[in-house]
């Protein structure tokens, strides 16, 4: 164990914090964490752990989460440049806009979002739930947002509904093709293709599994199958490979890098410890509505 992964573990004794992070993140910091996981896995680990002080290895919104659902927390994201493209292609008033297009509609938003989408919002979902939270929404019009793709995938699971697409997606899922895929299935004609549902329809119908990220280790660590096509961010190929060390795991041709996630560095969690920073704060009526929104999701986990 470094110098640097020894002074971070005792400053999170002494400032009674707690390091969680999202598997997309460096391995370094994958290693380092108390808890390692998705963002439902982590949304559920923020409100329940005891400790005073959240550090948060991932991008924005996830910090913002946390700290909706445990208001009472300091909550610090190590690096303020640590945004989501997606999260940031919708607005507040854009999504008014819909509302007002679509007055019968109830809004269901992927968690990965702003505050003040949420705030907006009748129910959050992740990747992992949201066909369920679709299903049992009392309404039959629903607006989703922002990834149209992960809609298009529950729209195609709940057929009975009318779900009405914003056009934001992941830049690093949609950047998987459907030639990658089959080349890689050539390559490796025993391969079971896993995807995650941020990708594209075309890459749906090719795939074995369309899996949330947790549901994505689960998978590989019970499957019987030897190697795997795993058309998602690399970082989770990373613990994959460290989980299942007798198995074999392939990106999608080239890995896929969330440039975002890789930002947070040892160094930038130790300053954030040293430092507190950088503190998250929200606006405290934004932060009710969207708590109302966010316990919305934690009802199908």
């Amino acid at each position: 164990m470094d110098d640097l992964t020894i002074q971070i573990k005792k400053l999170l004794v002494e400032k009674d914090a707690v390091l969680l992070a999202h598997n997309y993140q460096v391995s370094e910091v994958q290693l380092i964490a108390d808890h390692l996981g998705d963002s439902l896995e982590l949304s559920r680990l923020a409100a329940d752990v005891k400790n005073s002080v959240i550090v948060f290895a991932g991008v924005k919104f996830m910090a913002e989460t946390a700290k909706i659902l445990s208001p009472e927390k300091k909550v610090l994201l190590p690096r303020l440049d640590a945004g989501c493209p997606m999260a940031d292609m919708l607005t507040a008033d854009e999504l008014r806009y819909l509302k007002e297009q679509h007055p019968k509609a109830k809004v269901v938003t992927y968690v990965n979002s702003g505050a003040d989408i949420k705030a907006e919002s009748d129910a959050c979902c992740t990747s992992s739930n949201a066909a369920k939270i679709v299903a049992n929404i009392d309404t039959d019009e629903i607006i989703f947002v922002p990834d149209r793709n992960l809609g298009s995938y529950v729209q195609s699971i709940v057929p009975d509904k009318k779900i009405i697409l914003f056009e934001g997606y992941c830049y690093v899922h949609n950047r998987i093709k459907k030639d990658e895929i089959i080349e890689m299935k050539k390559l490796y004609p025993n391969a079971k293709i896993i995807v995650h549902p941020e990708v594209r329809s075309e890459i749906i119908e090719l795939a074995d599994e369309v899996l949330s990220t947790s549901g994505i280790l689960r998978y590989a660590s019970a499957s019987p199958a030897g190697e795997f096509i795993v058309a998602t961010e690399e970082g989770l190929l990373d613990r994959m490979r460290r989980e299942n060390p007798g198995k074999k795991f392939y990106p999608a041709l080239r890995p896929k890098v969330c440039q975002n996630m890789k930002r947070t560095t040892l160094k930038d969690i130790y300053l954030s410890l040293v430092h507190d920073r950088y503190e998250i704060e929200i606006d405290e009526e934004i932060s009710k509505k969207a708590l109302r929104s966010l316990n919305e999701m934690l009802k199908y986990v």
